[in-house]
């Protein structure tokens, strides 16, 4: 790998890959890992029951995680650089931040388990950090590409 690649962007990018690959995982095995990873039970009970909107729902947290993937690997200079770079990383890294930051008090009384809520408010804030880092490196270089 070239020294020329963000370091930070592409962990940030490999995070969010991972976690869109996750989402998918969820879908494929079902009501099980749905209870796992921390969807409430209605949620649980709707896939129990082979309803389409679960399914939908974790797909479309999936392409949008990918999406964000994709958004920091051409941040870290490993894609070409997709339209809006540097706003579209901008709203990523602030979307996690406040995710891990007020995500144990907008998702509480929510129905959502204690354990999911710090966990991934805590994954969320990691997810963020790392953008924030790898954004600040590559701050000035993104002033030329959008």
């Amino acid at each position: 790998m070239s020294n020329d690649y963000n370091t930070a962007l592409l962990l940030a990018a490999g995070l969010s890959l991972l976690a869109s690959i996750m989402h998918l995982g969820i879908i494929l095995v079902g009501p099980s890992w749905y209870r796992l990873f921390g969807a409430g039970e209605r949620i649980v009970r709707a896939a129990q029951a082979g309803r389409w909107y679960p399914a939908l729902v974790t797909a479309a947290i999936a392409l949008v995680l990918a999406t964000w993937g994709l958004y920091a690997l051409s941040g870290a200079g490993v894609v070409d650089p997709l339209p809006l770079l540097r706003p579209a990383l901008i709203a990523i890294t602030a979307i996690y931040l406040l995710r891990g930051v007020l995500g144990p008090f907008a998702l509480a009384g929510t129905g959502r388990s204690g354990r999911f809520i710090v966990v991934s408010s805590a994954i969320c804030l990691l997810y963020g950090l790392v953008h924030l880092v790898g954004l600040i490196q590559v701050w000035q270089l993104l002033n030329s590409t959008g």
